[in-house]
């Protein structure tokens, strides 16, 4: 349930919100311009063949990096500009908008809370052509495509499960597998208790495996097809979990860059 504290950062954001952001423009540009992308390179290539075996190495960087820039940008406060706004977005802002008491949309224009803005595909488009200009000039033209490709399409997926974690319970979150799981994953993100090191990734929870952050205690295969179940949370995890769901407790632990913790808390968060 929706605490007060929750419910007026909601109203507040919300009615900040340019009446020019339309939330169906927002989604058809990025999807638009992405898949666009995607198709360019794939009618560029010249019969791929192992080529496209290259889509693992780089989903796997992709994979550390998204984690990363979750725990070190999104969560860390860097006063450098850009890196700053990231973090007022995110842990000031999304993580204000959504806690594990309540972390579903229920209109369009709340698309703008959920989905990067538009720009971040430009710099991932950047990012993607240098790098896949230097992997067509070390190994050849193919293999600079799938560069791209594979990190514009890890993008789209991105967004397309961050916006699974963020929509009403449904039958398709409920039961397709990696999105059930990634959504568990994500909503026990929101609790505002462990929000600031817990469940770092938002498409496949592989670097929080491999870096001990998952709220899980289990291997990776058990974190890839884990779905909504809480068997495995980790028995530590689990008091700070419950604490932080109550609205008194947020009201006095909270802040907007995250919560004050007690020394027994950081200590079972250190185990």
């Amino acid at each position: 349930m929706m605490t007060e504290r929750q419910r007026k950062f909601r109203a507040q954001y919300v009615a900040r919100i340019s009446p020019l952001y339309n939330g169906f423009s927002h989604v058809a540009v990025m999807y638009g311009a992405g898949i666009a992308a995607i198709w360019w390179c794939a009618s560029r290539m010249d019969d791929p063949g192992w080529e496209w075996l290259l889509a693992i190495p780089v989903f796997l960087a992709g994979n550390l990096f998204e984690w990363a820039m979750h725990t070190f940008v999104m969560h860390r406060r860097i006063d450098v500009f850009a890196l700053r706004a990231i973090y007022e977005r995110h842990t000031r802002e999304h993580h204000q908008y959504f806690t594990d008491n309540d972390v579903t949309i229920d209109t369009v224009r709340e698309f703008r809370i959920v989905f990067f803005p538009w720009r971040v595909l430009i710099v991932l488009g950047v990012l993607g052509t240098l790098l896949g200009t230097i992997a067509g000039a070390v190994i050849n033209a193919n293999a600079g495509y799938v560069v791209f490709i594979t990190m514009v399409a890890m993008y789209l997926n991105y967004e397309t499960f961050h916006l699974c974690c963020h929509v009403h319970d449904n039958w398709f979150v409920r039961h397709v597998p990696f999105v059930n799981t990634i959504r568990r994953h994500h909503m026990a993100h929101h609790n505002l208790g462990i929000m600031m090191k817990y469940n770092m990734n938002l498409t496949y929870p592989i670097a929080d495996w491999l870096m001990n952050t998952s709220d899980l205690r289990r291997g990776l295969l058990g974190h890839l097809f884990n779905g909504f179940s809480e068997q495995h949370v980790k028995d530590e995890l689990k008091p700070i979990i419950a604490r932080f769901r109550n609205g008194d407790v947020q009201e006095k632990r909270v802040t907007l860059d995250g919560p004050v913790l007690t020394a027994e808390e950081k200590g079972a968060m250190a185990m």
